[in-house]
């Protein structure tokens, strides 16, 4: 008997508690939490807040996992209700009486002490302490020494867009095309760059840089490839395809197309877009993205300067979810894609599904975007039936899917366990139903419970980007001011001096997430190497948490700190590894090393042999993935006719050397 899955009333009532209480649920340092919004008045004052109250965390992510939907309600109304909303108000008009008292009698405005009423993720408490320390850091300005003084005016981020000169000096006019997955977004943006006299494409992907690139040379525009591994140059080049890190901020164009603007709220990258924005200096810039940056793209604009306007797109063709989940893999059909959310996951389900005699292609992140391009063109052109793939599959590839179906609703976030982000789902779950080959697109989950939590995280309704607290990376130059104010030389205290002061002037900005930074500039500070150095090899796109991958860019640091060079030496032996890690691990070698190449050339001289093979490695891993998936059908075969198989089932790892 099949049986009909609706949506959980809980579930139901829980979005609509939160949207009716101006609440949200977030997940931060591997918590869930309540993040809540609203205004504060005094006098003719609006005050507006946006944070965490202080009992508004509900559990570590793997506790909130396994709770039921009923329970997550009665928990949050517990938590976040009429009368805790008051108590909260009553918190936040205490602080904000005393800071409206300090500031009137020291003439001070209060505005940027205000602001710390706005931080989303965190507490009301530490905000209320940050806001009041503003206020003591103000007063205490007028007494403050010369070179504290100095050191605030380095990094005086309220003045972060006029420093792109290039594009400050410019009158720009933004168009913001908004819309969910296939609505369409990019084509006219597109159409309008190939037409353009010069322009550029700046992509979160090399992958989607690839793409591009190749549709302006189709269109017989003149373009460059530039990624942070990569350079394509052609000699009259009008146009650039490239990752948005790559900016050049100094060339005038006439069209920019800056894709998945909405990446602007990721602490780790999104100060990249930030700077794309405040920077790119064309007179015509696309921001494509999801609808809820609407907000947060006019805020952003309003301060930089310039016109905007705005498109907002609807999806092309209808999504619905299945009536009902999967259940088995029989039930799979040509055209599916499978969602897991680990690379480990993928292996093992592309396996079941060979099992049920379906061909299969596989993509997750660890894939080169080569390879992961190939295994999409696979499917693509009928070659393969099936694709398993992780959240990888969201961005930047082509995947014209009939079904898209979860294996699992939870992904491992760094901390613990959890349900993935709405926004998330969504992405993944548009990828099903492309306009012009499927009339609707399908989502299902692959049991009971996961198709239920994916119904009702599509139902949700997008939570809107904030409309400050965009972020910021230092570049050198911020860095070489600090040191030139303080004395300052080592990498790690000036990147922790960044972090402290940029709050003291303006919350409109706020540092990225410089973790990863600062933790690869505790040891290079240890090599007598310059600062620019020292910062260049900070920011090599390299995994610290792979041990091979991790010696390599400490022994690279040192060479280039005795002054010698750094041949490109093949990867000896496997180290334990099975042959698929081994060569992913190989193709992220050599991609950091052609990152090197670029910027250190005298000391890493190999950067063109380390592309070449770097495209070699990910040729084998792509041959490599085809070879395992037709030993897998073979060996099931030979388990059908009594061959060499015998009964065992196909073993993943029958490749280790």
């Amino acid at each position: 008997m099949t049986e009909t899955y609706s949506a959980l009333p809980d579930d139901v009532l829980l979005d609509d508690y939160l949207a009716e209480h101006q609440a949200a649920l977030v997940s931060t340092e591997g918590s869930y939490a309540l993040s809540v919004h609203g205004t504060l008045h005094i006098g003719d004052r609006a005050i507006p807040y946006h944070l965490v109250p202080d009992d508004g965390f509900l559990g570590k992510s793997g506790k909130w996992r396994k709770m039921d939907p009923g329970a997550r309600l009665t928990l949050v109304t517990a938590r976040w209700n009429p009368a805790a909303r008051e108590r909260l108000e009553n918190q936040l008009l205490a602080c904000a009486r005393v800071i409206l008292d300090q500031t009137a009698q020291t003439g001070v405005d209060p505005s940027r002490a205000l602001a710390a009423f706005q931080a989303k993720y965190e507490l009301a408490r530490m905000r209320c302490t940050l806001a009041l320390d503003r206020i003591e850091a103000v007063k205490g300005q007028q007494s403050a020494n010369r070179e504290a003084e100095k050191t605030r005016a380095a990094v005086n981020l309220s003045l972060y867009p006029e420093s792109f000169e290039t594009a400050h000096a410019m009158q720009r006019h933004f168009i913001a095309v908004l819309g969910p997955t296939n609505s369409g977004k990019t084509h006219a943006a597109m159409e309008h760059l190939e037409k353009a006299a010069s322009g550029v494409y700046l992509a979160p992907l090399r992958l989607l840089a690839l793409e591009n690139y190749t549709r302006l040379q189709n269109a017989g525009v003149a373009v460059s490839l530039i990624t942070g591994e990569q350079r394509k140059l052609h000699p009259e080049a009008t146009h650039v395809a490239s990752t948005v890190e790559m900016l050049n901020p100094e060339r005038q164009i006439e069209v920019a197309v800056i894709d998945e603007i909405q990446l602007l709220d990721d602490p780790d990258r999104g100060a990249a877009w930030t700077a794309a924005v405040c920077g790119v200096p064309a007179r015509t810039v696309y921001l494509l993205g999801a609808p809820e940056a609407r907000e947060a793209i006019e805020s952003l604009v309003e301060r930089v300067g310039g016109t905007l306007e705005v498109k907002m797109m609807k999806r092309k063709s209808a999504l619905e979810m299945d009536k009902a989940p999967l259940l088995s893999l029989k039930n799979l059909k040509p055209g599916d894609v499978l969602i897991a959310f680990s690379r480990r996951e993928v292996l093992n389900w592309r396996d079941k599904v060979i099992e049920q005699g379906l061909s299969v292609s596989a993509i997750y992140g660890n894939l080169s975007p080569e390879v992961r391009q190939a295994q999409a063109e696979r499917f693509v052109a009928g070659e393969t039936q099936v694709v398993v793939a992780t959240d990888a599959i969201g961005m930047g590839l082509n995947t014209p899917a009939k079904r898209v179906i979860f294996t699992t609703s939870s992904k491992w976030d760094g901390y613990a366990e959890g349900t993935i982000a709405a926004p998330l789902a969504k992405q993944i779950a548009g990828r099903a139903g492309r306009f012009g080959q499927h009339e609707t697109g399908y989502v299902a989950g692959f049991d009971g419970y996961t198709h239920k939590t994916i119904a009702a995280l599509l139902r949700q309704k997008p939570e809107p980007l904030p409309t400050s607290g965009f972020f910021v990376a230092p570049n050198l130059h911020y860095l070489q001011e600090i040191a030139a104010a303080t004395g300052q030389t080592a990498l790690r205290p000036l990147l922790g001096l960044f972090a402290k002061h940029i709050n003291v002037h303006d919350e409109f900005f706020l540092p990225a997430n410089l973790t990863d930074q600062m933790e690869k500039a505790e040891w290079l500070d240890t090599l007598p190497l310059s600062l620019p150095d020292r910062y260049t090899f900070s920011l090599c796109p390299i995994s610290t948490k792979i041990a091979m991958l991790d010696s390599a860019l400490r022994d690279w640091a040192a060479l280039r700190a005795r002054g010698r060079r750094v041949p490109l030496l093949r990867m000896e032996g496997m180290g334990g590894r099975n042959q698929l890690q081994y060569l992913e691990d190989t193709c992220k070698l050599y991609a950091a090393y052609a990152w090197l190449g670029y910027r250190l050339p005298d000391t890493f001289p190999d950067g063109e042999m380390a592309q070449m093979l770097m495209l070699s490695a990910s040729e084998q891993i792509d041959t490599l993935l085809q070879v395992q998936n037709s030993r897998s059908r073979s060996n099931r075969r030979g388990d059908r006719k009594g061959g060499p198989a015998g009964n065992k089932p196909p073993r993943r790892n029958s490749y280790r050397r």
